[in-house]
C-alpha cells in the first residue's frame, strides 16, 4: 500500500470495533443532517419505490443497518412500519435520539428501537427476533463507507453476512451503492437528478479516485455546501467536508451478495428504482439490490 493511501485511510478516523465514522467530530454529521433535509426532502419516488417494495413483501419488522440520523427510519415508522434502527456513528445516531425523544408521545415513536452497533459484530450487538427481521435496508451508499483495509474483501463478506443473518427465511435485504463502474471508467458521477433526496442548498461534489497497486482503492468525494447560519452554530457559511467510499463493481458486489446468502436467494438489480439491463442507453446513478432469502 503507498503512504498516500495509508494517510488517507488514516484519516477516516475509526468507531468502535474498527468500522469507520467518518463523521466522527460531529461537523459532517451536522451539515448532513441539514443537507439531507427531513423526511419531507425524500424524493416521493424512493419514498413510493420503497414503502411498495416493502408492502408487496408483507414487511411488518425492519432493521435498518445504516440508519445515520435516523431520516429512513422516520419515514418508514411514519408509514406504520416497526423499526430497529442501528448505525456505528454516535454522533449520526443523536440526531435520530432526539427525534425520537421529540416525538415520544406517538406510540410509534416511543417503540422505536435505536441502538449503536458494528456491521462486523452485528450479531453481538443486537438482538434477532426469533428467525429475523422481515427486511433489512442499508441504503444511500452507507455499505461502500467500509473501507477494505486488507484487499481481499473480507471485512465487506463479513459485514453482508452479518446483516443477510438478520433477515429471516422469505424476508428482504435491501442494499444499494453507486455506480461505481461508470465513475471509474469515466473519473465522474452519472449525471442526472439525487434518487434519494431534494437539497435545497447550493452544493458542489468533487470526485476523485485513489489508486493502489493499480486497483480502485477509495472513492473520494469532496462537498461544498451553502449553509444558512441560521441553521447551524460555529459552522462555516461554506462548509467543506469529505466522505470516502470503497468502490463495488456491480458484479464483484453481486458475488458478495451470494456469498453472504449461500447462493439461498432470488436477487434482482434495480438502476435507479427502475429494472436494470446490462448496457443499457443511460447509466444509473445508483444500483440496488433486492435480495430474498429463500428457505
Amino acid at each position: 500500500m503507498s503512504v498516500d493511501s495509508v494517510f488517507r485511510t488514516r484519516s477516516l478516523g475509526v468507531a468502535a470495533e474498527g468500522l469507520p465514522d467518518q463523521y466522527a467530530d460531529g461537523k459532517a454529521a451536522k451539515v448532513w443532517q441539514l443537507y439531507i433535509g427531513d423526511t419531507q426532502s425524500r424524493t416521493q419516488e424512493y419514498k413510493s419505490w420503497l414503502v411498495s417494495l416493502l408492502k408487496e413483501h408483507g414487511v411488518r419488522r425492519i432493521l435498518d443497518v445504516a440508519c445515520g440520523t435516523g431520516v429512513d427510519s422516520i419515514m418508514l415508522v411514519e408509514e406504520g412500519f416497526n423499526m430497529t434502527s442501528v448505525d456505528a456513528s454516535d454522533k449520526m445516531l443523536k440526531y435520530a435520539l432526539k427525534a425520537r425523544w421529540e416525538r415520544r408521545k406517538e406510540t410509534a415513536f416511543d417503540q422505536w428501537v435505536i441502538e449503536e452497533a458494528n456491521w462486523l459484530t452485528l450479531n453481538e450487538d443486537i438482538q434477532k427476533p426469533g428467525p429475523g427481521f422481515d427486511a433489512a435496508i442499508c441504503l444511500g451508499n452507507s455499505f461502500a463507507h467500509l473501507p477494505d483495509f486488507k484487499g481481499d474483501q473480507s471485512d465487506q463478506q463479513l459485514a453482508l453476512q452479518n446483516i443477510a443473518s438478520m433477515v429471516r427465511p422469505g424476508g428482504i435485504l435491501i442494499i444499494d451503492h453507486r455506480n461505481y463502474d461508470y465513475i471509474l471508467e469515466t473519473g465522474r458521477a452519472p449525471q442526472g437528478k439525487n434518487i434519494y433526496y431534494k437539497s435545497d442548498l447550493t452544493q458542489d461534489i468533487a470526485t476523485s479516485v485513489l489508486w493502489v497497486d493499480s486497483k480502485p482503492h477509495m472513492i473520494t468525494l469532496d462537498y461544498t455546501i451553502q449553509v444558512p447560519q441560521a441553521h447551524i452554530e460555529n459552522v462555516p457559511e461554506v462548509s467543506n467536508f469529505r466522505l470516502s467510499y470503497y468502490p463495488h463493481r456491480l458484479e464483484s458486489f453481486n458475488g458478495l451478495l451470494k456469498a453472504a446468502f449461500q447462493g439461498k436467494m432470488e436477487h434482482n438489480v434495480f438502476g435507479d428504482f427502475q429494472a436494470y439491463s446490462p448496457g443499457q442507453a443511460r447509466a444509473p446513478c445508483y444500483f440496488v439490490h433486492v435480495c430474498k432469502k429463500t428457505a
